[in-house]
């Protein structure tokens, strides 16, 4: 056990395992681990990350955690009943919603979800504020107190508070928040939530900020009760960690926690690299999320949806699928699918023989070879390829192939599936995606690397080290960061200094005072803006990055430049900064050791078949990537693995390893 204090600890929640990577800054020293995730007790499997790695929480300075806590809230319906307050005749906005259809072409499936408040929780308040924030009609005292009287009858613990344009002046939302007070402990206000424009996404967000209210809160004190020791902080999902009690007054902000620390992760080791173009692929258990970074900074969104419902908070822009190494393999009128179904940690994959007897994806890889069956996973779990083979041999009878065949099928079509998923985010934001490095990390992520980069066309993969625990080691490299988009509304051709530079020092002053609150230097915050800028009249804007003093002329020379690179199309015509983010951050110093370096060459642990085509299979090498020097490089095909991945190098591709830890894979002919 460490006697040392000063312990920096990531720790990931995910669907299946939740990892651990901690460091101490003073030594170097790094220590990562994964156990088994509890779903039923989250704080249980922190406890357990922590008494794996031989970590007591009182050596601990600081523990940032990654968590899927408020994602599985929304998306599994397990959110808390919630009143809403509203202008007067704005009660039906839930309802009403968006024209779209979720599936167009099934006449059996409903518009759109139920709205989350049904109309007895609904409260409309006598006010009015035009499309400025001029008062048009004042909530008088006695229409303050009608409304808090009616959310109080409602029996509720949850208040969303949602006012026509309030993003504009937030004074009657500020009133009608004072006329609340102790009718309800959980109260979440739309222009702190979503201050934008679009009545119908800030309702929507701000509600389901307040349904997650209780549970985050709950689940925040409990961790901080019996994790006692280290300082607390929260993964949110535009890449940063904010505080425990930040974190339970916007819980909505965690909604993509998770993932978000991989692709903090990744910006990290692009930035280190000097990569310009990454995408990450974080492929674990249950999911596999990708992300595009640019210039050692990820893409950010703030149109996503959880189970239907718009989320508009500052994320950073990952697309996830259900396919991870423990998706179940189904055949259907659609042929083979895989996921969105997990077999989860418990029982896991066949192949973990703990009693799983559905297919997955982890026992076609098992029945591959690409496994080592005389090895124990992480010390705690061995491999069955027997048992792998049976959860796979009936669904290959019924299609009348080999299970070999079958096995490299689904590899096929979960490749297939993150093919799409990565288009998504390059070829619709205008970049090519070829021209990227792919950055392969989770426990099946570095296995699927070279397949889904030949069916996309990447010449260049980047598997880091710690990648089998990445999102954990993300939260461990995270700044302390804080974000907010805000709607300014501004035209080129009448813009408003006064207002906009109004606009900005309010923004600046709330993400910094809680950075200083902490004890952070003002000097030593960093501040990033982004304009989202588009033509007037336009539906949506571009994301356009400037620097002070503002420069109008330079600006909209970069949103035409921008505009081009995505639509194939610019035009003079007049702009409009629809919405202003900003970003506040105090960059984190981090020091990992050096990677040891061997005494004697490497030599493999184990020579066996693999599978690649199903002609015949290939006597693979398999290396220990703890015993792999600086320079050393082979030719596939090869297997490289640590305790809990497995690095897969086919034919016609080389593997290296770095001086930093990483392995770098490139076709044997480029």
């Amino acid at each position: 056990m460490p006697t040392e204090p000063g312990w920096q600890v990531g720790i990931d929640i995910g669907g299946t395992f939740t990892d651990l990577v901690a460091l101490h800054p003073g030594t170097g020293e790094v220590r990562s681990i994964k156990v088994p995730t509890r779903r039923a007790d989250p704080v249980a499997s922190i406890q357990a990350a922590l008494t794996a790695a031989e970590l007591d929480p009182a050596l601990v300075d600081d523990l940032v955690h990654g968590t899927t806590l408020v994602t599985n809230a929304i998306v599994e319906d397990r959110v808390e009943p919630v009143a809403l307050v509203t202008t007067r005749g704005f009660e039906d906005v839930l309802d009403i919603g968006r024209a779209g259809r979720q599936h167009l072409y099934r006449l059996d499936a409903l518009p759109r979800r139920p709205a989350q408040v049904p109309p007895a929780r609904r409260v409309g308040l006598a006010e009015r504020l035009d499309h400025a924030g001029n008062p048009v009609l004042v909530p008088d005292a006695a229409a303050l107190a009608a409304a808090a009287e009616a959310v109080r009858a409602t029996g509720v613990e949850s208040v969303a508070v949602s006012l026509l344009h309030a993003y504009a002046n937030p004074a009657h939302e500020q009133a009608m928040a004072a006329a609340l007070d102790g009718v309800a402990p959980f109260l979440s206000l739309s222009h702190l939530v979503n201050p934008e424009t679009r009545e119908f996404e800030r309702t929507a967000a701000t509600v389901l900020n307040a349904s997650v209210m209780p549970i985050a809160a709950r689940y925040l004190d409990r961790l901080q009760r019996e994790v006692k020791g280290a300082r607390l902080h929260v993964m949110h999902s535009a890449g940063g960690m904010a505080s425990p009690e930040a974190s339970a007054r916007r819980p909505l902000a965690m909604a993509l926690s998770g993932p978000a620390a991989g692709v903090s992760a990744a910006a990290r080791v692009a930035g280190e690299l000097g990569l310009d173009r990454v995408l990450s692929f974080d492929m674990g258990g249950t999911t596999t999320d990708v992300c595009l970074v640019v210039g050692g900074a990820a893409e950010i969104s703030t149109d996503s949806k959880l189970a239907g419902r718009p989320v508009r908070q500052p994320m950073v822009a990952v697309e996830s699928i259900g396919a991870g190494g423990g998706s179940l393999v189904q055949y259907g009128t659609g042929g083979l699918t895989i996921g969105p179904e997990s077999a989860g940690a418990d029982p896991g994959p066949a192949a973990y023989g703990r009693g799983g007897t559905r297919p997955t994806v982890t026992d076609a890889n098992a029945v591959l070879g690409y496994l080592d069956p005389a090895k124990r996973l992480g010390g705690a779990i061995t491999l069955d390829v027997a048992a792998a083979d049976a959860a796979l041999r009936p669904l290959a009878r019924q299609l009348g192939v080999g299970v070999v065949e079958l096995a490299l099928g689904v590899q096929r079509v979960a490749n297939a599936a993150m093919v799409r998923a990565l288009a998504r985010v390059t070829v619709e934001r205008g970049v090519d995606g070829r021209q990227c490095t792919l950055l392969a990390f989770g426990g099946a992520g570095p296995m699927h690397a070279v397949g889904l980069a030949k069916e996309f066309g990447i010449a260049e993969i980047l598997v880091p080290r710690f990648s089998s625990a990445f999102s954990a080691l993300g939260c461990v490299v995270a700044d302390m960061s804080y974000t907010q988009q805000q709607a300014v509304r501004l035209l080129s051709q009448a813009w408003d200094g006064e207002r906009f530079q109004a606009l900005h020092d309010g923004m600046l002053a709330g993400l910094t005072e809680p950075l200083l609150r902490q004890g952070h230097a003002t000097d030593t915050v960093t501040v990033e803006r982004t304009a989202l800028v588009r033509y007037v009249g336009q539906s949506y804007a571009v994301e356009v990055p400037f620097a002070l003093p503002l420069d109008l002329d330079r600006l909209g020379a970069d949103f035409r430049r921008r505009h081009q690179d995505i639509y194939g199309y610019a035009t003079p015509e007049h702009w409009e900064m629809q919405s202003l983010r900003m970003r506040a951050s105090v960059p984190r110093q981090t020091r990992f050791g050096a990677v040891p370096v061997p005494a004697a060459a490497p030599r493999p642990i184990s020579t066996a078949p693999g599978w690649f085509e199903p002609a015949a299979p290939h006597q693979t090498p398999r290396f220990d990537r703890d015993q792999l020097p600086p320079g050393w490089r082979f030719d596939g095909p090869v297997i490289v693995e640590d305790a809990w991945s497995t690095i897969v190098v086919p034919p016609g591709w080389t593997v290296g390893a770095d001086a930093m830890g990483h392995l770098r894979i490139r076709e044997t002919t480029r």
